[in-house]
């Protein structure tokens, strides 16, 4: 069997293949999720529909159908194509492959030449793609799950065109799912599958956008759920549980369990717990929870109950965040972890926070004064004129840098906010702010 096997038509023997396989949409309108791009009227369907594409790189994580829309575009453009795959093929077979397609074009058909995991080609292997991609022997579709911008060499990329594909959503995978159980030719339709939604619900949270992942297990599943008398598969989560290998916590995304475990972790980094944080923090993620959810939640951590007790604690957090979409589960659950334990074992001090809270109040029940003439900036004469900046006093004149000019408005001038305590580096601050307000009430030499 050649390395380069063009497209199989839908009519050869759906035996021994992975049910995955099988329920690969065949159209675009089978095709669900990336309605950004693929939805009606949308660039990218117009151009597939009027056969007027250019050579373009798929760029999402796995399972997200970067495979399936490069057949579907080939199918629907009538043109032959070539899966090559980065992992198994080195420069020799480039130009095996290149030959090939520059045959077929002699007899008037296209190529497509998908090659999936293009970031691992070396420089030389990808500079071999590139007379064939000008010279338009070939329309070059590339599928990565690594930013291009990095993995990709300019010359190429400047050639093809980037779209963005996303993660499939926990719906969309259901949908994918239930589909699969009612097909009967490509699916597990006949096998007269009982299962509930909520364990297509768990399956879909567990594949965590990867639509392969979940037809995997979907599959194992079904075929390892022994018919009953009547012929029935009855999936129960118990057996969930033993093709998966682990326990399934009880969890609901959208739920009071869902509310319960976040407020469980926000009050045990609070309280300086750290194991409490950790424990709280890793049953959300290994019960299915979003954990960019979690990673956006322990940033409002940092600032609400820490702040400037430890102002490092907001970036601890965000480079959290940035570890794990780098990284993904389960290392990347690791950074998250480590975020946890810093959060509640620093400094707390919500002294931000309640000051916010206060102007909030204050905002609801003032009138919302104009900005005091002094501190306005006079841009033209006509300001300068009407007293915009007089009486302004630059700090940087003054020899501790600190001026007794009053900058809330008037119906709220002497007005304190921000009380900082007496913990970590807002100890420095308060002493600082301690030290300005006796200077400003310094007599004037």
């Amino acid at each position: 069997m050649s390395l380069f096997q063009s497209l199989q038509p839908e009519e050869d023997s759906l035996a021994g293949r992975p049910l995955a396989d099988r329920m690969r949409p065949q159209s675009l309108d089978e095709f669900i999720g990336q309605e950004e791009l693929l939805g009606p009227g949308k660039p990218l369907r117009i151009q597939i529909e009027r056969d007027d594409l250019t050579s373009l790189l798929l760029w999402g994580p796995p399972g997200c159908g970067k495979t399936t829309l490069a057949r579907i575009i080939a199918r629907t453009t009538k043109s032959e194509f070539l899966p090559f795959s980065a992992v198994m093929s080195g420069i020799k077979e480039i130009k095996e492959v290149m030959a090939k397609a520059e045959a077929t074009r002699r007899y008037g058909r296209r190529t497509i030449v998908f090659v999936d995991e293009v970031h691992r080609f070396n420089r030389a292997q990808q500079d071999a793609f590139l007379p064939h991609v000008e010279a338009g022997n070939i329309l070059l579709i590339g599928a990565t799950t690594e930013n291009p911008s990095f993995e990709v060499i300019a010359p190429l990329l400047s050639r093809m065109k980037v779209y963005v594909l996303k993660a499939h959503t926990k719906e969309q995978i259901v949908k994918l799912l239930e589909r699969a159980l009612v097909d009967s030719t490509r699916g597990l339709g006949a096998e007269k599958v009982q299962i509930s939604g909520e364990i297509l619900e768990r399956i879909a949270i567990l594949a965590n956008g990867d639509a392969r992942s979940a037809y995997n297990t979907l599959e194992a599943l079904v075929m390892g759920t022994a018919p009953a008398a009547d012929g029935r598969r009855v999936v129960t989560q118990e057996r969930l549980e033993d093709v998966l290998q682990r326990k399934l916590l009880p969890y609901d995304k959208s739920g009071e369990e869902h509310f319960n475990l976040i407020s469980a972790l926000h009050k045990s980094v609070r309280n300086s717990d750290p194991d409490a944080s950790l424990y709280w923090l890793a049953r959300m993620l290994e019960s299915g929870e979003d954990p960019l959810y979690v990673a956006r939640r322990l940033v409002r951590m940092a600032s609400e109950d820490i702040g400037l007790a430890e102002p490092h604690a907001v970036q601890v957090t965000i480079a959290a965040m940035q570890a794990f979409e780098l990284l993904g589960p389960p290392e990347g659950n690791l950074a998250l972890g480590q975020a946890a334990v810093y959060l509640a074992l620093a400094p707390k001090s919500n002294a931000v926070y309640r000051a916010y809270g206060e102007i909030q109040n204050d905002l609801q029940s003032t009138m919302a004064e104009p900005v005091p003439l002094h501190i306005r900036n006079a841009a033209t004469g006509l300001m300068k004129n009407l007293g915009y900046g007089k009486g302004y006093q630059y700090a940087h004149d003054h020899e501790d840098k600190v001026t007794d000019m009053t900058c809330l408005p008037e119906s709220l001038a002497g007005r304190i906010y921000y009380h900082p305590t007496d913990q970590g580096f807002e100890a420095r601050i308060r002493q600082r702010l301690e030290d300005i307000r006796r200077i400003q009430k310094r007599p004037a030499s």
